[in-house]
């Protein structure tokens, strides 16, 4: 009868499924809902036929599930109202949603500003007194799991406001995550504590010494380009940075805010201290002393 499918961010498409089918009369909580191996055409034969009292409902679940095209067009030609859950569907299922059904597409917040944008609008809809910088964190420290978000602003509901940063992170209890472009960009502007924090938290946070050092060195050829970038033109943007560094415009954004404090001689330094450490953990030296020693001589 009616195949309908949500597509986007998880937690916000299970919540547009709920929103749409108490809409149309049917109750989520009271329709068969099947998932990983049960999304068989032999399981789910018996759900797409109405039932004595008119049109039944069935909730798939394609999470982890690879559907062949007989089982596509099974529920496109049943009876009854069919939901899909389709978190990233494929081009080949989003046509088929929207020619023989409705396709319903949630947003898909992934970036810290975009979760926190989020945030801030998820609260203020609950009448939650948070601040802005309160939902920073929380992006920071869940990023795109925006239903570990709404269980933890479920608790702040119930605490006086206004929530600002210090308050949420005392009732949340984490540490934001690591981030090596930021310990990176510490380092360069003189400012050791808060790198070798960063990267105490990475390490913390269960990232390999190895993996770490690898990105330093990737990160710091992105630096020493546009460093050669910025002396032979002056001014760069980020967007032709990331053209003539051919990666992406974050990458570039970062490795040039690192590049403008830096000239050529220290970046020849910093160049060679890298070089030092990586040659030091590879010949046994513990690693994660060694980086923190890299990170404070990057900071002078």
């Amino acid at each position: 009868m009616t195949l309908l499918a949500f597509t986007g961010n998880r937690f916000l498409a299970e919540e547009a499924l709920r929103e749409t089918l108490t809409s149309r009369g049917l109750n989520p909580r009271e329709l068969p809902r099947l998932g990983g191996d049960d999304v068989t055409a032999q399981t789910l034969g018996p759900h797409l036929s109405p039932g004595l009292f008119g049109d039944g409902g069935v909730i798939v679940d394609l999470d982890g599930v690879k559907p062949d095209k007989a089982l596509m067009e099974l529920l496109a030609g049943a009876a009854v109202t069919v939901a899909v859950l389709d978190e990233s569907a494929p081009a080949g299922r989003v046509k088929l949603y929207q020619t023989r059904g409705e396709q319903i597409v949630s947003a898909a917040p992934s970036k810290p500003g975009e979760v926190a944008g989020w945030v801030v609008q998820y609260a203020r809809k609950q009448k939650i007194p948070l601040d802005r910088d309160a939902a920073a964190y929380l992006a920071e420290v869940f990023g795109a799991d925006l239903a570990g978000i709404a269980s933890e602003l479920t608790k702040l509901a119930l605490l006086p406001g206004p929530h600002t940063r210090d308050a949420v992170q005392r009732v949340v209890g984490r540490e934001p995550p690591g981030d090596s472009f930021a310990m990176l960009g510490a380092a360069t502007a003189g400012r050791p504590g808060e790198a070798v924090g960063q990267l105490r938290r990475l390490l913390a946070s269960g990232e390999d010494p190895f993996k770490l050092m690898g990105a330093v060195v990737w990160q710091y050829s992105l630096v020493a380009r546009c460093v050669a970038l910025l002396q032979e033109e002056g001014r760069v943007t980020e967007a032709a940075a990331a053209q003539r560094l051919g990666v992406k415009p974050y990458p570039a954004k970062k490795a040039l805010d690192v590049a403008r404090r830096l000239n050529e001689a220290k970046i020849r330094t910093h160049l060679a201290r890298i070089l030092d450490a990586d040659l030091a953990m590879k010949r046994g030296l513990d690693a994660g002393t060694t980086l923190e020693r890299l990170i404070v001589q990057l900071s002078v």
